[in-house]
C-alpha cells in the first residue's frame, strides 16, 4: 500500500505537531467540552437508532 500512511506514522505526526505548538492541543487544554455537550445533545435532532445504521457523531464533534 504505496503512499498510504502506517499506524506509527500518524502517531509520529500528531507527535510533531504538538511539539511545535498545535493550535488545538492548547485549545483542547482551555475549553471545557463537556459543557457544551448536554445542550448540543438536547438541540441535535437524531433518530432513534431503531432502524439501525452507523453510531452518531458525538454532538461536540
Amino acid at each position: 500500500m504505496r503512499g498510504q500512511a502506517g499506524f506509527w506514522d500518524v502517531d509520529e505526526r500528531y507527535a510533531l505537531l504538538s511539539e511545535a505548538g498545535d493550535p488545538l492541543v492548547k485549545l483542547n487544554e482551555v475549553v471545557p467540552w463537556d459543557v457544551f455537550r448536554k445542550p448540543l445533545a438536547k438541540a441535535l435532532k437524531r433518530s432513534d437508532g431503531a432502524k439501525g445504521g452507523r453510531p452518531p457523531f458525538d454532538p461536540v464533534m
